[in-house]
């Protein structure tokens, strides 16, 4: 990761473009995916969606000499339990996205961070201080105000959500333990190939669907929006230091407001907007706070 001390200006500026670009396209993924919801079946979708991602991210990272490659068994067995989140990710957040707004899904999704930290404490003992503990509390208390759990406002969608983000964590966490020798591009690819065949396996067994133009057009765009976004993040990591960029993530919740309003005419209520507020404060609180602490470790 590079050194936020030696990272000049312009590649820092040049990488938070690309963090915001990244979470566009993640979004405009998302955004074509629901457009699709009742039309045709998830499964169907994301074997679809995976087919072509896979074929794309297999030549670029053969392009790039990450195949033919050999990884140690220990990374071997990592990479297949990440994939194995991510394609959970996929199922949960997708089935989330297909019955509840979009920004509402986004704005659980922003408690990443805070989940993140959390259960880095408690699986690999990373230390934490009592600032970032109270703002993992407030942030997660920022979740209960957009899932509403008790109210006539909660769905079991809200859940899935939930469950997406758990499964995510899972997959940073299972991400920290790899050594630094496997290409990220590889990671991308195996987690491609993972949906690709998890949802294939599924989808025989039910009828296919007919899909029509509108169908196929908008699940080739999916596919090529949610390549921009992982090549994008690639980038990102390689040219950036985090503690400058990881701020512009939070650019994917305003874009899931303007085009859960503009293209299914969806606008979150107050309180779940108070609650998006408190999950993102809470999230650029503690990643302040994680910045002051790496410049006194380095002062040290």
């Amino acid at each position: 990761m590079p050194n936020p001390a030696l990272t000049p200006l312009k590649d820092n500026i040049l990488a938070a473009t690309f963090m915001m670009a990244s979470m566009a396209a993640f979004t405009l993924n998302d955004t074509l995916m629901k457009m699709m919801a009742g039309s045709v079946p998830l499964y169907q979708l994301l074997f679809l969606r995976g087919v072509m991602t896979t074929s794309v991210v297999l030549i670029i990272a053969w392009r790039m000499g990450a195949i033919p490659i050999r990884v140690a068994s220990r990374d071997a067995m990592l990479l297949l339990l990440r994939s194995l989140a991510d394609t959970a990710t996929a199922f949960f957040f997708l089935t989330a996205l297909f019955n509840m707004p979009i920004a509402n899904v986004t704005a659980i999704m922003q408690a990443l961070p805070l989940t993140i930290t959390l259960m880095a404490w408690a699986v690999l003992g990373e230390a934490v201080g009592w600032r970032r503990f109270t703002a993992i509390a407030v942030g997660l208390l920022g979740v209960m105000l957009i899932i509403r759990p008790g109210t006539s406002d909660f769905t079991i969608y809200s859940l899935y959500g939930v469950a997406a983000v758990a499964c995510v964590t899972a997959r940073d966490l299972i991400t920290r333990k790899m050594s630094r020798e496997v290409p990220t591009i590889l990671i991308v690819l195996t987690n491609s190939a993972a949906v690709m065949i998890v949802f294939g396996i599924l989808t025989f067994p039910a009828d296919w669907q007919p899909m029509s133009v509108q169908a196929w057009g908008l699940t080739t765009g999916a596919a090529v929006f949610i390549i921009g976004a992982y090549l994008f993040s690639i980038l990102v990591m390689r040219i950036g230091d985090i503690s400058f960029v990881a701020p512009f993530r939070y650019t994917g919740l305003i874009w899931a407001l303007v085009l859960g309003y503009l293209v299914f005419g969806d606008w979150p209520d107050a309180i779940t907007l108070f609650g998006a507020v408190i999950v993102v404060g809470s999230g650029l609180f503690m990643l302040y706070r994680e910045t002051q602490l790496a410049r006194g470790v380095r002062r040290q």
